[in-house]
């Protein structure tokens, strides 16, 4: 999972500012989805993924994975997998300790040595002033032991040699694997890479401009190629399905294009440049080379996915909002299908999120609707958004209203967290009715 980067940065999705040829390539000889959604923002679209649920069951602040909840590490342990993480954490104690009110959520969320994986190497999985640096001479987590800072090693190197050491350690035990990367790139800061010229001179290697993000999304995709050369080295590239995904859009500082028209970055907004983003599955000699599917697909659908691959039961009082997309990769249709993708989003509170706001949305392949009424089209593969008058509508336009604002009110059914129940500020404070 690619972090902070949209369809935009891929050019097998129309992109044409970056060049992308390892991902590019999963996607031709793989299944590209062309209608993948993720939440705005990293945390949301994190704490959906592994745990298969939509942000209002169980959010209760940004950087907070609640430590009550089960996610896809427990799922496939469970299943009898050997389980690995490596890369990008984020979610247990988040603020600063001298963020106002951070007391209150200082020390909360889920330690990665609870969430289900055996091993792990991570940065940003304790304290925010200790985290230390993700790209060069970087500070890692690694089985409970603080490894670091690294001097002249790159963050995203070493998490792919540790995947591919986990993979090669336990090759032949007999056991099926399962690997999460939540990589760091590209996201801020956006400094060197080792390919960067300005690498060569070890005072620039954390010099920071957005004027190194192509660079930035170069090495992402060539940190993709050596993992899946690791795999095919290790003789399981046969055996072995690869997701490539992206927890949200383009961070607002760069501008990319698409398709020939340039479009700023949309992270942390619900507009379709912060919620449209790549998934690829390549799995040589059982996803068809070379595929593309349409069908609607958000991050809370990737847990039964994984139980569907694993041949296991969810378990009953695990309560999902996913609906499996396993089906769609041998050219299948779905068991049940999705016919809208529904967002309860809240950046909130957190250390630097005065800036972002609650947004309660849901959407088709067509229209995008959002809780105060407004309605959009978004019809196609790109970044359209254009709004509709309300009391102008289509009838096939007023039939997705209605469809779209009975999935919204569906999806304020209980069970909702007590955090989801009350609107508040980047500190947490309550935000009078009046004010929102």
């Amino acid at each position: 999972m690619a972090d902070d980067v949209g369809i935009d940065g891929f050019g097998c999705y129309g992109g044409d500012a970056y060049a992308t040829p390892r991902i590019d390539r999963l996607a031709a000889e793989g299944l590209r989805f062309t209608h993948a959604y993720s939440q705005p923002l990293c945390t949301p679209t994190r704490v959906q993924l592994m745990t298969g649920k939509y942000n209002q069951r169980n959010w209760i602040a940004f950087g907070i994975l609640d430590p009550r909840e089960r996610t896809f590490g427990h799922l496939m342990k469970q299943a009898g997998y050997r389980t690995c993480i490596a890369g990008k954490w984020q979610l247990q104690s988040y603020d600063p300790p001298d963020f106002p009110n951070a007391q209150r959520r200082r020390g909360l969320g889920m330690k990665v040595g609870e969430a289900g994986f055996d091993e792990w190497s991570l940065f940003h999985s304790w304290h925010t002033e200790d985290k230390g640096s993700r790209y060069a001479n970087p500070t890692f987590d690694r089985n409970g032991e603080i490894v670091g800072p690294v001097e002249g090693g790159y963050g995203p190197d070493t998490s792919v040699d540790f995947l591919l050491d986990f993979l090669k350690r336990h090759r032949d035990s007999g056991d099926p694997m399962f690997l999460y990367y939540p990589m760091a790139l590209p996201h801020w800061p956006m400094v060197p890479t080792p390919d960067s010229e300005e690498w060569k001179d070890p005072s620039r290697r954390l010099e920071e401009s957005t004027d190194y993000f192509p660079d930035m999304v170069a090495y992402m995709d060539k940190a993709v190629g050596h993992l899946v050369d690791g795999i095919a080295e290790l003789g399981l590239r046969d055996d072995t399905l690869v997701l490539f995904y992206s927890d949200n859009g383009t961070d607002a500082r760069i501008t990319t294009s698409l398709n020939g028209e340039e479009y700023p970055g949309g992270k942390a907004t619900p507009l379709q440049t912060g919620i449209r983003v790549p998934l690829i599955a390549s799995w040589p000699g059982t996803v068809a080379g070379g595929s593309t599917s349409d069908a609607l697909v958000d991050a809370s659908d990737f847990l039964p996915t994984l139980a569907d691959l694993a041949g296991t039961e969810i378990p009953a009082d695990w309560q999902r909002d996913g609906i499996s997309f396993a089906p769609l990769l041998v050219g299948k249709e779905r068991d049940q299908e999705r016919d809208w993708a529904f967002f309860w989003y809240d950046p909130r509170p957190g250390w630097d999120k005065e800036r972002f706001s609650r947004h309660v949305f849901a959407l088709d392949h067509r229209y995008k609707l959002f809780d105060d009424g407004r309605l959009f089209d978004i019809t196609g593969e790109g970044f359209r958004e254009e709004p509709l008058d309300a009391n102008n509508l289509t009838p096939e336009a007023e039939s997705a209203r209605k469809k779209l604002r009975a999935a919204i009110d569906a999806m304020r059914q209980p069970p909702i967290s007590d955090a989801a129940k009350v609107e508040v500020d980047a500190f947490g404070e309550p935000i009078p009715k009046t004010d929102r």
